[in-house]
């Protein structure tokens, strides 16, 4: 993975510097339109961090801002330039990775906590490659595909253990941990890396087991990516067998926030649930 901060992490922060000074400055977002000649649309992009602003218009709004420190202005410019640069997993896997999963890793490379649920498989950022080439055998088919999907998959691994990682909380259903992928030595190893990951400082895996019979979130897979410079902006991630969903609303994202809490409810304890990950491993060899 390459090193470096992404670049929706650097708008973000440069949304968060421009929102300021025009506060500061006692501007609304509608006078700073008319005055630089944009639409609406434009000024809400950029301090949604949606978009990236140009140099060119950065330097021409910034005096508007009051700032006229020089050595403030470069260092906003320098920001600017890296964050429009596209980030490695669109340019290695763009032209096979579906497009909502490379919009969620944006969103991933900048948020603060990562909250998933999964009643089929092992979530995609723990897979082992070996799992995931065999899981994503069945769905894409075409070898190649699969492989470079794969690939990625396990790239993605790296954001557990970057210097300013997100807290991740996975639940897995018990059904998961039984299935076998790709062999038994294949679905042990991949076991024992869950037991690795759940090392982690900022991981907390959990299993919920058969006993609890019924529970919410049975219907289908789902991960809430949360920020902590907008605790407003949370993002839903929906995965199904016909399409990715990615859901940009407050309400829906504590709606599945409070369906995570009630299945943890019902899970094992983390360290119950290593327990039991290894004792699932120990009985596929």
């Amino acid at each position: 993975m390459n090193g470096g901060v992404s670049p929706l992490m650097l708008r973000r922060r440069l949304r968060t510097e421009l929102r300021k000074a025009r506060l500061n400055s006692n501007l609304t977002q509608d006078q700073v339109a008319k005055a630089m000649e944009w639409s609406l649309s434009k000024m809400n992009r950029i301090e949604q961090a949606k978009s990236g602003i140009s140099a060119n218009d950065l330097r021409a709004l910034l005096p508007l801002y009051g700032i006229t420190d020089e050595a403030q202005i470069e260092e906003l410019l320098a920001q600017a330039r890296a964050s429009r640069q596209t980030p490695w997993w669109r340019q290695r896997y763009g032209d096979v990775a579906p497009e909502a999963l490379l919009e969620l890793m944006d969103y991933e490379s900048a948020a603060s906590v990562i909250t998933q649920f999964e009643p089929m498989f092992v979530p995609g950022i723990l897979q082992t490659e070996e799992y995931a080439s065999a899981v994503l055998q069945v769905f894409y088919g075409e070898k190649s595909s699969a492989e470079r999907l794969a690939e990625l998959r396990t790239t993605r691994r790296e954001l557990l253990i970057r210097e300013d990682a997100p807290r991740f909380s996975f639940i897995i259903d018990e059904s998961v941990i039984h299935r076998m992928v790709g062999g038994p030595s294949v679905t042990s190893r991949q076991l024992m890396h869950l037991v690795d990951v759940a090392g982690l400082p900022n991981v907390a895996i959990q299993v919920i087991p058969f006993t609890a019979s019924v529970y919410p979130g049975m219907k289908g897979p789902f991960k809430v990516v949360e920020f902590e410079d907008a605790p407003d902006e949370s993002i839903v991630f929906l995965e199904s067998l016909h399409d990715n969903l990615l859901i940009d609303d407050l309400k829906e994202a504590q709606y599945y926030l409070d369906t995570f809490g009630r299945i943890r409810e019902k899970s094992l304890s983390p360290s119950d649930s290593v327990s039991s990950l290894r004792k699932a491993a120990s009985e596929m060899t």
